[in-house]
């Protein structure tokens, strides 16, 4: 696999990554990744193309759940129940009618901040109240508030909005974590949605542990969600799968809207169902070169950023930078934006804890993750 396409080929994607801006300016922001489809993915595309086979989906027909069922055994040791999956057209569509099932209006949801910026939108959408409990950082990395989490329960959050791996930090939770969270939840008469979008991108030294896979009755209050748009880079495709195990939780899934499945993208489901069944010797490939990369960037930072402290997530294709020391502001994406044409997401849009903070997508050719710190470097010269 060529893991690098040049400025000149991505710049003709018309995807969100880039088209928002002009061409003088080097996205490294959204969420996309910058290598080659897969190719057993593309001819799966392809094959339905040419049979114009382009209608509305049918999850069951496509053997969804069976895929992913697969898959879970084999990357996770996650023993599915193909009949426990169901299909969403996307992990934040999945989590906001999900709320609306498992939580009253007006309840107070927890997320763990700094948190993926969407959180914040579909909480408010589905007229529920952001609780804020910061992730802990210490010698050791990045890990849950777990008494955080309890004392928010205890003033009566009913749910807890678990993004794991982390977006941004790439923390990885621990069985040990997690278990302790069951027991909280359990406790506290509670309910846990967990984004495991990014779970497929877990690094060689994180053993990811789905939330449902944890020992009864852990497990039993919680809906994990899970897709291939990340992993093998097909969120545009609009396909993704909602995980229960115990019967509440089952149920919950069954009150989703029963139009949902209408919502879904024909392709996703085609793409996904390959990228579970075909998809793991690329994704592991992807997996290695990711490895290497954050291996590497704190070198090339501590060269021309000295600055900018990072630490290496174990999950993801995102690098959640601290600009404190450079003296930006809340905001030093701004900064790198305006003086050095290079656009990074915004770290006060990931909660309070992420300003002075910015991410940067390293899910692309080292080449242009260079280019990216170089332009920032001008602009920080500039502002000295």
């Amino acid at each position: 696999m060529t893991f690098d396409l040049s400025l000149d080929e991505l710049h003709k994607r018309r995807s969100a990554k880039w088209s928002m801006y002009d061409d003088d300016v080097l996205p490294s922001h959204y969420a996309e990744m910058d290598f080659a489809l897969a190719p057993v993915i593309a001819e799966a595309i392809g094959h339905a193309t040419e049979r114009g086979d382009l209608g509305y989906a049918h999850v069951p027909a496509a053997g969804l759940g069976e895929a992913f069922a697969d898959f879970a055994l084999r990357r996770w040791d996650w023993p599915v129940d193909p009949q426990a999956v169901v299909a969403v057209p996307e992990v934040m569509v999945g989590v906001a009618e999900l709320l609306r099932v498992l939580t009253a209006p007006d309840a107070a949801v927890v997320i763990n901040t700094p948190v993926y910026p969407p959180f914040f939108s579909v909480i408010a959408e589905t007229g529920r109240r952001v609780l804020e409990v910061p992730m802990l950082r210490d010698e050791e990395g990045w890990r849950l508030p777990l008494e955080g989490i309890a004392d928010a329960f205890a003033e009566g959050a009913k749910a807890l909005l678990l993004c794991n791996p982390h977006n941004p930090t790439g923390h990885v939770a621990t069985k040990e974590e997690l278990l302790e969270l069951a027991e909280i939840v359990a406790q506290n008469d509670a309910v846990v949605v967990s984004d495991e979008i990014h779970a497929p991108l877990s690094l060689p030294d994180a053993t990811h542990v789905p939330f449902s896979s944890l020992p009864d009755p852990a497990g039993d209050r919680a809906i994990v969600l899970s897709s291939a748009s990340k992993g093998w880079n097909i969120a545009g495709l609009k396909c993704a799968v909602a995980v229960a195990w115990s019967t509440p939780m089952r149920d919950a899934l069954a009150a989703l809207p029963v139009d949902l499945p209408d919502r879904i993208g024909h392709l996703g489901v085609v793409a996904s169902v390959s990228a579970f069944t075909e998809g793991e010797p690329w994704l592991d490939e992807i997996v290695a070169y990711l490895d290497g990369t954050r291996r590497w960037l704190p070198e090339l930072l501590a060269e021309r950023l000295p600055g900018v402290a990072y630490e290496p997530g174990q999950a993801t294709y995102l690098a959640w930078l601290d600009c404190r020391g450079l003296g930006l502001g809340d905001d030093p994406a701004a900064h790198f934006l305006e003086h050095g044409r290079v656009a990074l997401s915004s770290g006060p849009e990931f909660g309070v804890p992420g300003r002075g903070f910015a991410r940067l997508n390293i899910g692309t050719s080292r080449a242009i993750i260079e280019e990216a710190v170089n332009r920032m470097a001008r602009a920080v010269a500039i502002s000295t």
